[in-house]
């Protein structure tokens, strides 16, 4: 454990002195300070917020829209300042850069995108643009529409999970097949690439679950594996075991009294201990881990539920 600590150590203290750039475009406080007038303006100077196929009568009425001017007002509320992303953003780029050399830092912009929860951070080429109305606190008074399981992740705290995870699907190839193995190793790379990314951030956050649910996971690990071995799960191709075990829901469908405990994604977890267990045990780098199919990478990781 010492040895580890001090290679961990060593690591770190090299991604320390990785060079990045890193600047906040707080479009939506632009946005929040423009009139109709100034329309014209903001059209020529961020070309990439209009979209030619928009009329300028949408926008003009989102500018004088009150419901518009109450999300501008949460979300200064809730971000005043860019200066926390920023501090927390430069630390995800180091650890991006150094696994991934040929990663550019992008062109950070923050916007008000009408709580569109589906798509709280859109990376497009160079631009990287995340919403902050989306992460103004679980509890928020604009979510209350909103099922508890989505908007437990619309917290502040969820801004760097969710843009590294974009960063990652970047990375990793789809599922090679439609087996529910291949799903559970493709997002268990995606986490994978997360604890490396996100070292500081918690276990749960990564996944998006909330502490007790990832004592659950933790506890009922090896339950949950037999259960998928002895029903010969892994190289199923039914498609009813995406919505079961692998998509963000309520809680994950065993078809047993433990349902209502379980946190969703159980599938997801299960992948991501497979492929830890993957990579303490072959000497692979993150980038050469991205090139095992599902199959391969489970045998080699003579993955065993700690008991």
């Amino acid at each position: 454990m010492l040895i580890a600590c001090e290679q961990k150590s060593t690591v770190e203290k090299e991604i320390e002195k990785i060079s990045v750039d890193v600047s906040v475009l707080r479009f939506d406080k632009v946005f929040a300070k423009a009139s109709i007038t100034d329309l014209p303006k903001l059209k020529s100077q961020y070309p990439m917020f209009f979209s030619p196929r928009v009329s300028d009568s949408i926008y003009e009425q989102r500018l004088n829209d009150t419901l518009q001017h109450q999300l501008e007002d949460e979300v200064l509320k809730a971000f005043p300042s860019e200066e926390k992303l920023s501090d927390e953003l430069g630390p995800l780029f180091q650890h991006i850069k150094y696994y991934f050399p040929r990663f550019n830092e992008p062109t950070i912009a923050t916007v008000i995108s009408d709580v569109d929860y589906d798509n709280k951070v859109i990376i497009a080429d160079t631009l990287l643009v995340v919403s902050l109305d989306t992460y103004l606190g679980s509890d928020h008074f604009f979510y209350s529409d909103i099922s508890k399981f989505i908007t437990k992740n619309m917290r502040s705290e969820q801004i760097m999970p969710d843009i590294a995870t974009q960063y990652v699907r970047k990375l990793v190839s789809p599922p090679g097949s439609n087996s529910l193995l291949s799903q559970m190793i493709y997002f268990g790379k995606e986490l994978y690439l997360k604890d490396i990314w996100l070292p500081e951030i918690s276990e749960a956050e990564r996944i998006g679950y909330t502490d007790a649910e990832m004592q659950w996971a933790k506890a009922n690990e090896e339950q949950i594996w037999r259960y998928f071995v002895e029903r010969e799960m892994l190289f199923n191709t039914d498609p009813k075991l995406s919505p079961r075990f692998i998509n963000p829901a309520p809680f994950t469908k065993f078809y047993l009294d433990i349902d209502n405990e379980s946190p969703g994604m159980m599938g997801r977890y299960m992948g991501w201990q497979i492929v830890r267990s993957f990579m303490e045990k072959n000497e692979v780098t993150p980038q050469q881990l991205l090139l095992f199919d599902a199959e391969t990478l489970y045998q080699k990781s003579k993955y065993k539920p700690k008991k």
